[in-house]
This record gives C-alpha cells, structure tokens and sequence, in this order.
C-alpha cells in the first residue's frame, strides 16, 4: 500500500498521495501565505523525485503553479500555440533550430518540443538553478531534440550557438532591464537566420491604462518612473514599500510595445529590417483574435471572472483596431520577420 508523503517547506506542509495510472494529488497548506484552488491542489504524472527537486528550486508557493504551466493544455500551450501558429503551419517548423529565450524552468521549451517534435529547441537560461530544473523535465519526458545552454550574464548570450530560424521570448522582455533590451534584442537579432521570424508573447503592453503583471494598479505606466516608483511602493499590496525602481524594473513593472522593438531591430544591423507580420492562418484576422483565443483563455482558466471584461476588452480593441490600426490590449504578442533590406 501506497504510503503519503508529506514534505515541509518554508511554513507550508506539502502533501503528495499517490492515485491510480501513475498520477500524483500535490496538496499544499500554509498558514503563511494564500493560494487559490488551482495552486493549492492538483494532479500531476511528475514523479516524486521530480517534484521534491521542483520544490526545492521554487518553493511551495508556486510548486503547483509551475507544474501546471506545463502540463495544463490552457496555460502557457494556450499562448504559444496560437503566438506562433497563427504566423507559420506546422510543418514550417520541421527539421529547423528554435530558440527559446529566457526559458527559465523550461515549461515552454517542453511544450514548444513536444508541439513540434522534429524540430531541434535549444533553451537559454541565466540561473543555474532553473536550469538544471529544466534539464531533469527533458530526461523525465526523455526528449532527444531539446537542449540548454546557460547564459554567462544578464547582457550576453552563449558562445557559438549557431544560427536559428526561429526565435521566442514567452514572458521575458519584460523582465530585461532597458540596457539589457538593447543589448540581448540585438545579439538576438544577429543569430536569426534572413527570413527568420522572432516571436515575442506574454508581455504586458506599456501603454495599458492597467499595470496588471507587476503593481496592479491604475494609469502607473503613464507616469515618470520617480512618480510609478512612489505610488507602486505606496499604494499596490504586491510590492515592498522598500524596493528599488531597478527591482521593479526586473520584476516586469514596465512592459513593452512593438515600436520599441522594432527600433532595435532597425539599429542593430544593416542590411536587413523587421517587418511585422499578421497572423493570417487558424482563422485570426489579427493580433486581437491570437489574444483572445490564446493568452486571454489562459488567464480566464485561473481567474474566470474576467472572462466579461475580456469580451468587452476584444470588442473595444476591435473599434479601436478598425479605426486607427492600433492593437491596444493588456498584453503585448508580435511575430518580426528579419527580411534582406533588396
């Protein structure tokens, strides 16, 4: 007979059951911090030494949280399904080098492998820690076309990586300091092949009336960084009243907009410029439809209540989009072609 076990970490009790078909219930209770339903309990195939390495690198507070980025279909799959998809078929992608930027644990370089198996994915990551959790993903999946390489510091990529002809940073820009996005945007740049594409996707958007990743607050983005640091620190709940502006900055406070990018497309290399491609396959029309069937369903699978504002977000994006070609959402998803400038 099975036996439960139960670990402790950091003021929270973590209690694994195991069920039938090799499945696993990750329980977690703590007095010192609240979770929802969704991250308080589910079911995983991880296997235990799996999961005990999964806790020890982010803590009970996200254990569950980070097991279903990958595993659940309407999380992280839902966005980059549909980011990239909606750009280029399938088969597009066979027998070509991805790059995934800033992979961190490696939820999306796992599902990007799995979604597109003869393809070769190399992911890139900065801390040691979410590397080596990223690699024991990939041998417990056993997958064979999935490699990591570790970045020597915040500004660099890693020595003779190759050439890639795909490129995709899944909620990463906007944790880049801004001479961080000059600097890794452009060495990006230099090793995506001509004809390339660079998928950027789940960055907030800069100039969103909502602040939603970092502070939750109202008109923030809007303000001189003197006044967004004094009224994140003074009013948002999320952040220490004691933080510097640089901290918020690398937590994501600022976002990111596609002229942005572009501009540091257009001074990196001459030669060749970015052309900002519509998504015209899977039925979308435009940058609107990827969000609202990709990123705004996987937000919805945590917190439905928003689904109503989501719908009256896309009708209103849709006016503003008809009358000024402006894609005006709460988060930010681009695909860049790198195109030879004859």
């Amino acid at each position: 007979m099975n036996m439960d076990i139960i670990l402790n970490s950091s003021g929270a009790e973590i209690k694994i059951e195991e069920l039938s078909g090799g499945k696993r219930r990750i329980k977690i209770n703590s007095d010192k911090f609240s979770l929802n339903e969704k991250d308080r309990s589910i079911e995983t195939g991880y296997p235990v030494d799996l999961i005990k390495k999964m806790l020890s690198v982010k803590g009970a507070r996200t254990l569950n949280d980070e097991i279903r980025r990958e595993e659940d279909p309407l999380y992280t799959k839902a966005c980059l399904q549909y980011d990239i998809l909606a750009y280029e078929p399938k088969e597009a992608f066979k027998n070509k080098r991805i790059l995934d930027f800033g992979c961190g644990a490696g939820a999306s370089t796992i599902i990007l492998s799995r979604m597109l198996p003869e393809s070769e994915i190399v992911g890139i990551e900065l801390y040691d820690d979410l590397l080596s959790l990223a690699k024991a993903r990939a041998e417990y999946y056993n997958y064979d076309n999935v490699s990591f390489l570790r970045s020597p510091d915040s500004k660099t990529l890693p020595d003779n990586i190759g050439k890639f002809d795909y490129v995709i940073l899944s909620a990463v820009f906007e944790h880049l300091l801004p001479d961080e996005r000059e600097l890794v945007l452009g060495q990006i740049w230099s090793v995506l092949n001509m004809d390339g594409i660079f998928f950027l996707n789940q960055t907030p958007y800069r100039f969103f009336p909502f602040e939603g990743h970092t502070s939750h607050l109202f008109f923030i983005n809007y303000l001189p960084k003197k006044l967004a640091h004094f009224f994140a620190c003074k009013f948002s709940k999320r952040i220490n009243k004691n933080e510097t502006w640089e901290h918020l900055l690398r937590r994501g406070i600022r976002g990111g907009n596609p002229r942005e990018v572009l501009g540091i497309f257009n001074r990196v290399e001459k030669g060749c410029h970015p052309e900002l491609l519509k998504p015209s396959l899977l039925g979308f029309r435009d940058r609107i439809d990827v969000w609202y069937q990709g990123y705004a369903v996987s937000i919805a699978n945590k917190y439905p209540k928003v689904k109503k504002v989501q719908k009256i977000l896309k009708s209103v994006a849709k006016i503003l989009y008809a009358v000024s070609g402006i894609v005006f959402l709460p988060t930010m998803s681009v695909a860049i072609k790198k195109k030879n400038n004859t």
